[in-house]
């Protein structure tokens, strides 16, 4: 048995290297944007500590984005979209405080990054050189006709749409979405509202059952099953009927604006995807006729 020698890398276009730049500047404009909103913040609490520690999280995403780009995978479109969204709204609601005016670097910060994050999305889906460039699936090793070889390996599953990716995606933001205001509630309950121990818990163990529930449900959404559809949609609902109530019940009308905002805005990028997403007719066999007698 013998290996397959190694393709020569080929030099990626112009537009892809600007998106990588591009990349690499909105992540660390990310860490840029919440160091000065904590430093500017009139009272570094938990739950500030909390929400600014999720928003610099998503620096990694964009490292994570940078890689799948090189890679040329396909995902990369979907990805980068509901992380350049969910990061305008997760830096954005950190921008203003509870009383007052925003300060002005806070401002200027983050309209620079909500620039990149918009580079980042035209770039995604308007250029023809990156659209080219994302069509590759993952590696992995292939052997065939007694020869090892690491190369592309297309999945078994159905060919799907970049929609149905986007919605994808977006669905798997639900659970942090959720995490996120169940632990600055957490640190509501230890000032003195024991009684909301139980409904912490509950809220957080959501969290963690809606991400299983969405890795069962879009497994099936990928290889075209309808009823996998109208699951992802009720999860959806269902994300914003316990996660709306709960944040205004404990964290009041700002934790409702901070942490319910983006899930809003998550939920809202799959309902839409989910629609732009047409459903691939499944293959039909062609009839033959019956075979005609000839006349004697």
């Amino acid at each position: 048995m013998r290996t397959a020698a190694v393709t020569p890398q080929v030099r990626r276009p112009s537009a892809v290297r600007a998106l990588t730049v591009l990349l690499a500047s909105t992540a660390a404009a990310t860490v840029v944007v919440e160091l000065l909103n904590w430093w500017y913040a009139p009272e570094q609490e938990f739950g500030l500590a909390v929400r600014t520690g999720w928003a610099m999280l998503r620096s990694l995403g964009f490292l994570l984005l940078i890689g799948q780009v090189d890679r040329g995978r396909a995902g990369a479109k979907p990805f980068g979209l509901i992380l350049a969204v969910t990061t305008v709204f997760a830096v954005g609601r950190l921008v203003v405080p509870r009383q007052g005016v925003p300060p002005l670097p806070g401002l200027i910060g983050f309209a620079a990054l909500t620039a990149l994050c918009v580079a980042v999305v035209v770039l995604l889906y308007r250029s023809d050189a990156v659209a080219r460039h994302l069509v590759r699936h993952r590696r992995g090793l292939v052997v065939e006709g007694g020869t090892i070889t690491w190369r592309e390996v297309a999945p078994k599953r159905p060919q799907v749409t970049g929609w149905l990716l986007t919605a994808r995606v977006a669905a798997f933001t639900y659970s942090p979405l959720t995490l996120v205001p169940a632990l600055v509630a957490g640190g509501a309950v230890l000032d003195g509202r024991l009684a909301a121990v139980p409904v912490v818990l509950l809220w957080f163990g959501t969290g963690i059952m809606v991400s299983y529930l969405v890795l069962f449900c879009t497994a099936f959404l990928m290889r075209g099953r309808p009823w996998a559809r109208r699951l992802l949609v009720t999860i959806a609902l269902g994300v914003l009927a316990v996660n709306l109530p709960l944040c205004w019940w404990l964290l009041g009308l700002d934790g409702l604006v901070r942490d319910g905002a983006p899930l809003l805005a998550a939920v809202l990028l799959t309902l839409y995807a989910l629609h732009r997403a047409t459903p691939t007719p499944p293959p039909t066999v062609a009839s033959t006729p019956p075979p005609t007698r000839e006349p004697r």
